[in-house]
């Protein structure tokens, strides 16, 4: 199989990179060699590789950043995703797409279906919903899952953050009030590639038959403060760590340009029943992640 991968050098796409090179040739892209804010270059370069699935990892992740720069995002998270499965259909290929929690307001107060109704509360969250309505609007074979609050050891993520914030100081203020599914991103990317090598050779009939949203997540969810407090329970050089304690804030105590749903954990139901896979629960992989 002949996979294209978007977004390389992201930590979800960094994790896909290794996952899905058992199963066959992995052509993997990220700027400068793709700009998905340049939509007039994904059609050529897409017909010039001849995937037979496109994953795509790649997306415009600054969420307070996007309620200044709308036009970059639809771009990116919109537009793009609409015209990488356009081109998937007309090569007969499947395309992975990865949406968000964020897609939803946080007002239900309760765990979120695929059937519930998105209505995001800022700009990064429209425009991944716009990518979602794109890639359904071309139908054909395509996967789109939702995920919330991928981290890793990798880069400045909100793991990293917290343990240089426990460097630097006596105690901690962390929002209370936001709630969601921690999602490991090599978790995310195993459980993907599994997904793929149960297709076996025709994945395009195979993921057309099932084709549609999904949610997928760490199983379980918590606030931004009880993470924190794991992340510091987890962390392998707790000698190093100021912070004697963890205090809990209201978002309203930190104004940021682009309001968060606060509580938008996602019900993972739907893709179990499905595929018989499933994220291992939040605490565990963190564990793991941190112990590496």
């Amino acid at each position: 199989m002949k996979i294209l991968l978007l977004g390389k050098n992201g930590q979800l796409g960094w994790e896909l990179h290794r996952t899905l090179a058992p199963l066959g040739q992995v052509v993997a892209l990220d700027i400068p060699e793709i700009n998905l804010a340049q939509a007039e270059s994904i059609p050529d370069l897409v017909w010039k590789i001849q995937p037979e699935l496109i994953v795509n990892a790649s997306a415009y992740t600054a969420v307070d950043r996007a309620e200044s720069e709308p036009q970059t995002a639809m771009a990116i998270n919109g537009h793009a995703p609409g015209l990488l499965a356009s081109q998937a259909a007309d090569l007969g290929a499947a395309i992975i797409h990865y949406s968000t929690d964020y897609v939803f307001d946080g007002e239900k107060g309760s765990l979120y279906l695929e059937t519930d109704s998105p209505n995001p509360l800022n700009e990064y969250g429209s425009s991944k919903l716009a990518g979602e309505k794109s890639i359904q609007d071309v139908g054909g074979p395509y996967m789109i899952l939702r995920t919330s609050w991928v981290y890793s050891m990798r880069g400045d993520g909100f793991v990293t953050k917290v343990l240089d914030w426990s460097r630097q100081q006596p105690e901690l203020r962390i929002v209370s009030d936001q709630i969601a599914n921690p999602t490991w991103a090599r978790m995310l990317a195993e459980v993907t590639s599994q997904l793929i090598a149960m297709a076996g050779d025709d994945i395009s009939a195979w993921l057309f038959e099932r084709r549609g949203i999904y949610h997928l997540a760490g199983d379980g969810y918590t606030s931004r403060m009880d993470w924190a407090d794991a992340i510091l329970e987890f962390d392998p050089n707790r000698e190093e760590q100021l912070t004697q304690e963890v205090l809990a804030a209201k978002s309203s105590d930190f104004p940021t340009p682009a309001r968060r749903p606060l509580f938008s954990a996602l019900n993972c139901d739907r893709f179990v029943d499905t595929f018989g896979l499933s994220l291992p629960p939040w605490r565990e992989t963190l564990s793991l992640a941190m112990s590496e």
